[in-house]
């Protein structure tokens, strides 16, 4: 018995044939990106990158926070709530080191870059860290937390 299926491609009318499962499944997966709904839905790249491709970007710290472990781990984890100057996105940077966390008061300039999890997403324990705080004000945050440079004053 043979079955017939019937699909538009470029507005003709294509006879597919028995075995022609997979090439109407592709057919299919291709042309959904001309429906809108789809396509606006697939293409919001920057909920899932806000540094929009970038490796580092420039932010503003808006609050100091502390972010509690994953289970089964329980410690807190200093972070700051940065605002990306370039688009304004919101999110939760790690500051490394100890002591660190008093060298980063609000309203400072500081470079974020994301921590190196699998797939741009967060390392371990720390769950919705997705960056960490590399520079403040211009000088790096590991000088500053060892003493070796001081935090220019504005």
């Amino acid at each position: 018995m043979i079955f017939k299926c019937y699909t538009i491609k470029r507005f003709k009318v294509i006879n597919m044939g028995e075995f022609s499962a997979r090439k109407i499944k592709k057919n299919k997966q291709r042309l959904r990106w001309k429906e809108e709904r789809y396509r606006s839905r697939k293409l919001q790249f920057w909920k899932k990158d806000p540094l929009e491709g970038s490796p580092q970007a420039r932010g503003i710290v808006l609050e100091k926070r502390v972010v509690e472990q994953k289970q089964p781990s329980s410690g807190l984890i200093k972070a700051v709530r940065v605002q990306i100057v370039k688009n304004g996105v919101g999110v939760t940077a790690w500051v490394p080191g100890t002591g660190a966390i008093d060298k980063v008061n609000e309203h400072d300039e500081v470079i974020i870059e994301g921590v190196g999890g699998s797939q741009g997403g967060p390392i371990g324990k720390q769950w919705g860290i997705k960056f960490t705080v590399v520079k403040v004000n211009g000088v790096a945050l590991k000088e500053l937390v060892s003493g070796k440079k001081q935090k220019p004053t504005r």
